[in-house]
């Protein structure tokens, strides 16, 4: 692929990370992006500037992805990565 491939997927962030998404994507907590060929999970979080340690439960298509593999883990055409920050219930 060349410098210029580029990839569409979904972003999806849900219960306080809605708030890191578009006012106009807050209700369907999703938002698609066009990234550059290669672009990993951890690309996708720092660029729209989500906290690290807020990025608790990471799945791409329904997929865990454990920390240490977001910085490895390209994203593929369709592609769904969808977050949750950690949850207290009660």
């Amino acid at each position: 692929m060349t410098d210029l491939a580029r990839v569409r997927v979904a972003l999806k962030l849900y219960a306080s990370l809605a708030d890191y998404l578009p006012a106009e994507a807050r209700k369907t907590h999703r938002l698609e992006l066009e990234l550059p060929a290669g672009a990993t999970v951890a690309d996708v979080i720092a660029q729209h500037g989500l906290p690290p340690k807020m990025c608790h439960l990471v799945l791409v298509n329904g997929f865990f992805i454990p920390t240490a593999r977001r910085a490895e883990r390209a994203l593929d055409e369709g592609d769904e990565l969808a977050i949750w920050p950690p949850i207290a219930g009660g």
